[in-house]
């Protein structure tokens, strides 16, 4: 995870310490993971941007995923492999294959299992190759990855203020509280297809205060700066006990928002006009 500070990258051990420093004006933003595509969402960043202080996604980007395997120099043999539980999981079978007596531990990053191999509280630790430039330690094995192709989603994340302009190819993204009751979630699911608005994903983290209790965080096409997505956000708003925006900004895929006929923004505002029109007596 990195956070920035002017021009400056400042690395952090967590994706919570991450957005703490934009949180407390250390950093202007901070960059941090939100999916990957073989381990699928990052639940600690899903729940860093639903407490606290609102932040905002005003850019993504992907990133192909590859780890090195890093040992102490001169180090003996490897009896524990660390890494943040993702990068884990990315390399299992590798580890099962090349390092089969070594136990995997989890850390809470990746930078933080280098720390611990310098520091000696771990044999290896499995990490992004640039680690390697900062901890001069020895490169065991690189290019490691269970899945060649795997890919992870990051978000660059700041407090709230101008958002980036809609280029037709846009994510909005939120977090919406919702009642714990029957069709809560098809309530909103509803307001979105109701106006033509593809989701791009949906996951659910519990609130921690009350069991079976949820959020839902909805990724959806479209920016806010639309008059049709902000016509959803504001009927989910109606839905919830609660509603963040999580922001608006352009995908890294480049993929532009489909909109079916009868779903347009002209619609929308013409549709509005409309109705002005009528409340105001003019049926002309």
């Amino acid at each position: 995870m990195l956070a920035a500070a002017g021009e400056e990258l400042i690395p952090v051990e967590t994706v919570r310490l991450a957005m703490t420093a934009v949180r407390e004006g250390q950093a202007d933003a901070a960059c941090v993971p939100i999916e990957n595509s073989v381990e699928g969402v990052v639940p600690t960043t899903l729940d860093a941007l639903s407490e606290s202080t609102p932040l905002v996604a005003v850019a993504e980007t992907i990133l192909p995923i590859h780890f090195s395997v890093l040992t102490r120099p001169g180090g003996g043999e490897i009896r524990t492999v660390a890494s943040h539980p993702h990068a884990l999981a990315q390399v299992r079978e590798w580890l099962e294959a090349n390092l089969p007596g070594a136990h995997p531990v989890a850390s809470s990053s990746t930078s933080a299992a280098a720390v611990g191999v310098l520091e000696g509280d771990f044999d290896a630790a499995v990490c992004a190759p640039v680690a390697n430039e900062h901890y001069g330690l020895e490169v065991l094995a690189t290019e490691v990855a269970d899945v060649t192709d795997a890919a992870t989603r990051f978000l660059l994340v700041r407090p709230p203020g101008e958002l980036p302009e809609p280029t037709g190819a846009d994510r909005t993204s939120v977090v919406a509280a919702a009642a714990n009751r029957t069709g809560t979630l098809a309530e909103l699911l509803t307001e979105l297809a109701s106006r033509g608005i593809n989701l791009t994903r949906l996951d659910a983290r519990p609130t921690r205060n009350n069991f079976g209790e949820y959020r839902f965080f909805i990724d959806f096409e479209g920016h806010v700066a639309e008059p049709r997505v902000l016509d959803a956000l504001t009927a989910l708003r109606r839905h919830c006990r609660n509603l963040r925006f999580l922001g608006s900004h352009p995908r890294a895929d480049g993929t532009r928002t489909t909109i079916e006929p009868g779903f347009g923004n002209d619609d929308f505002v013409e549709a509005a006009v409309w109705a002005d029109a009528v409340r105001k007596g003019d049926l002309a």
